[in-house]
């Protein structure tokens, strides 16, 4: 039977410590979790607009993919973290050597990993499988890793004209991206000043710099972005562990990873704040509200991507009120439903499920472990600890589906 595990969350969060580019000048902090999630942003992006010819079928095949295989990549690089990329793709290029270097990661990972079911560990391994054939969703995975390297390229260019590896780093980037000009969205995505999608991305890049519990001390600390990827990760898990069908899989997922983004236009506002005002966590909403979309969903829309701003509307919960609720759509219209039924009558593709009392858990799950690390750490904070106690004792009794949220967190002790 499959769980979720202290061991698994605890991996997935260790990516808010990896930084990148940490041989070169940056203005601020890059870390991996916050590229994973700005490529797995770009590769939604990617989806979208590659899938728009496919059957129902096609489609989900392709952004099961996506996500799984997205996940897969992310936590293969946190284990070999300490390889630098030239090194790792020399590796690549000799098949006995990263054969072994597969094994050994394979290895490591299976403790956390294999707690979610033989299935998804057959999918883990089966991904590595050098006889496995290349397929769209690859593509769509390097595009969004080169689009969001690069992003991260052009913020530390201007600091490092002193470096030597300037130039054949800028030469490489170049080349990748012509490798996907053919790939549809791509051109759009690199010219953000001319086309929506491309403005889009940019502005979710964004978030990397906005920080949370901003008025805290903590280690390490996380950005908007990055929380956005560890909830994701988590409600995928979670998905999993629940035999959610793939439709609800991925919404869950890209709920997730799409949930906090009216904060690009608002700033991290913490709970304590927005209830100290009366209604001033309504006003928040409604400028939220407009400004997403005044900026956003309208950009879209203008130029014809309105099917995107419409699913980027399902995930936020505009036609609901909230992303945590959880709904369907049935005859064109968004309807909400109970936890309950998306496990028994709704499970199922036809009706585009998605889970946001799942998603309220696993957004409130990834911000104990951000205050639990912090204080194992050594940030003492009452602040710190009175989040963790009040998140513990809201969830003591609390199980959604057939994971006991309380038990979970007592074991982060």
């Amino acid at each position: 039977m499959s769980s979720i595990r202290k061991g698994l969350l605890q991996t997935v969060f260790s990516g808010a410590y990896m930084k990148r580019w940490n041989d070169k000048l940056r203005p601020a902090e890059l870390y991996e979790v916050d590229k994973q999630a700005h490529k797995m942003i770009i590769a939604w992006l990617l989806l979208q607009e590659n899938s728009r010819d496919m059957t129902a079928e096609e489609r989900l095949v392709l952004g099961d993919r996506i996500v799984e295989w997205g996940i897969f990549d992310y936590l293969f690089r946190l284990v070999i973290t300490d390889i630098k990329p030239p090194v790792y793709y020399r590796i690549k290029e000799n098949p006995e050597h990263y054969r072994q270097l597969v094994a050994w990661v394979q290895g490591e990972l299976e403790p956390v990993l294999s707690t979610l079911g033989a299935d998804f560990w057959m999918r883990f391994l089966a991904y590595f499988d050098s006889d496995r054939k290349h397929e769209l969703a690859d593509d769509i995975l390097a595009a969004a890793h080169c689009y969001a390297s690069s992003w991260e390229f052009k913020l530390i260019e201007g600091l490092n004209a002193f470096d030597d590896e300037l130039d054949e780093i800028r030469e490489s980037f170049l080349d990748q991206q012509k490798e996907f000009q053919a790939l549809k969205g791509f051109p759009e995505l690199m010219n953000p000043k001319t086309h929506a999608l491309g403005k889009l991305a940019n502005l979710c890049g964004q978030l990397r710099f906005q920080k949370r519990w901003s008025q805290m001390p903590r280690i390490p600390e996380t950005s908007v972005m990055g929380h956005m990827f560890l909830v994701g990760c988590y409600s995928y898990f979670f998905s999993v562990v629940q035999d959610a069908c793939p439709a609800r899989r991925q919404n869950n997922f890209f709920c997730g990873l799409f949930h906090d983004l009216p904060e690009m236009l608002t700033r991290d506002i913490i709970s304590p704040v927005k209830k100290s005002v009366k209604e001033l966590d309504v006003l928040i909403k409604a400028y939220e509200d407009e400004e997403l979309e005044r900026r956003v969903f309208q950009p879209l829309r203008d130029e014809g991507y309105t099917d995107i701003a419409d699913r980027l509307g399902y995930f936020l919960g505009t036609e609901t009120g909230s992303e945590f609720h959880d709904c369907i759509e049935q005859n064109g219209k968004v309807q909400r439903v109970t936890f309950d039924e998306l496990q028994s009558i709704y499970n199922d593709n036809s009706v585009n499920p998605k889970d946001g009392e799942m998603l309220k858990v696993c957004d409130e799950l990834a911000a104990y472990i951000e205050a639990y690390t912090a204080v194992r750490n050594g940030i003492s904070i009452n602040e710190l600890n009175q989040a963790m106690w009040r998140l513990r004792d809201k969830y003591r009794k609390i199980s959604i589906g057939n994971i006991h949220i309380g038990a979970l967190m007592s074991d982060f002790d």
